[in-house]
């Protein structure tokens, strides 16, 4: 795994210089959440400067053909940036895909401008490296006091908005959606083997995709049920249940990520939102659980967009609660991305 860890200091000595700074963000970056861990950005730097850039080689072809997935992911990257150079108490000025002739260009970010850290930035910084993504069932435990208008007011200063499904048949009607989209996946070969290709075995040296040590052996059933992505595919790999498998662990709390508009800076948006609410909500000992599964089929989407959002276009599902178990990522090294 990657050594990042948030230093002591104010501004530390090893990120002094613009390279050395350019270094320690993009070191923090690379710990955004990203599609089947596929990790598809790579970052340049210029004078006091840094870009991000998605790196269309991975996207995945059959389940995001017009790279949205890939964008949010590159988004998630970006805000993690911005949190990286607010630590420093550097101000960064960014441009959402500054160059039209450069789709893959997904922002760049400059600095000049000193400012002492908030309170509130250092401790999304502190998150970065602890944030994982959960692959499960939650405990019965109630969320902190707040917790939901202020992951909500999150989203929003990203462009975007956090809808909390507090009503039981909006929920059931969601998790419905979600196990019939995880079905219908299932049964699609393409996607099947493009899948497989993201998750490798146990023992595996890669630092990219899913691995056994990131999602259970047995999937989880929840209650209402929100499959998981099976990424063992019957070969048994994983972390061994958390509960027992007769009884249904929490679903946690349910919302949809959404945005007014869905071109591509959309993407980017609702993937900054998306960063800035799974630190916070780490910030206070809550862990995200992430389906995207309805969102790869068109028609399912629609049904999303119209039946459960108010028109809004879903960008992610999501599920919230605390849990006792520990998932263990990987990242690609530095020299990997960063040119």
């Amino acid at each position: 795994m990657n050594a990042f860890r948030p230093p002591a200091g104010e501004l530390p000595k090893e990120a002094s210089t613009p390279a050395e700074i350019s270094h320690f963000v993009v070191e923090a970056a690379v710990h955004a959440p990203s599609v089947h861990n596929t990790q598809p950005w790579w970052f340049s730097t210029g004078d006091r400067e840094v870009s991000v850039h998605a790196d269309a080689e991975r996207r995945l072809r059959v389940a995001d053909p017009d790279g949205r997935e890939m964008m949010i992911s590159c988004g998630a990257a970006l805000f993690t940036v911005r949190v990286a150079l607010r630590y420093l108490g550097l101000v960064p000025a960014v441009r959402v895909l500054p160059d039209p002739d450069l789709p893959n260009l997904v922002a760049t970010i400059s600095w000049g401008e000193q400012t002492p850290p908030a309170e509130y930035e250092r401790q999304l910084f502190a998150e970065i490296p602890r944030r994982r993504t959960h692959r499960g069932g939650f405990d019965a435990e109630p969320l902190p006091a707040g917790l939901l208008p202020a992951l909500s007011g999150e989203a929003t200063r990203e462009k975007a908005t956090l809808r909390i499904l507090g009503d039981d048949g909006e929920r059931a009607a969601l998790a419905a959606v979600v196990e019939a989209a995880d079905y219908a996946l299932r049964l699609d070969g393409a996607r099947v083997q493009e899948e497989s290709k993201w998750a490798p075995p146990p023992g595996s040296r890669r630092r990219d995709g899913v691995p056994a040590t990131a999602y259970p052996a047995r999937p989880e059933r929840t209650q209402p049920s929100f499959p998981s992505r099976d990424f063992a595919h019957g070969h048994g790999w994983g972390l061994p249940p958390a509960g027992q498998g007769s009884v249904p662990r929490s679903a946690g709390l349910v919302g949809l990520l959404t945005t007014t508009s869905d071109r591509p800076a959309d993407w980017i948006h609702a993937g900054q939102a998306l960063q800035r609410v799974l630190l916070f909500a780490s910030s206070c000992g809550v862990a995200a659980a992430l389906h995207s599964q309805p969102l790869e089929l068109t028609q399912l989407r629609d049904f999303i967009r119209i039946q459960l959002s108010a028109g809004a276009y879903p960008q992610m599902v999501l599920r919230l609660g605390t849990t006792g178990q520990t998932a263990v990522s990987v990242r690609r090294r530095i020299d990997e991305v960063l040119l």
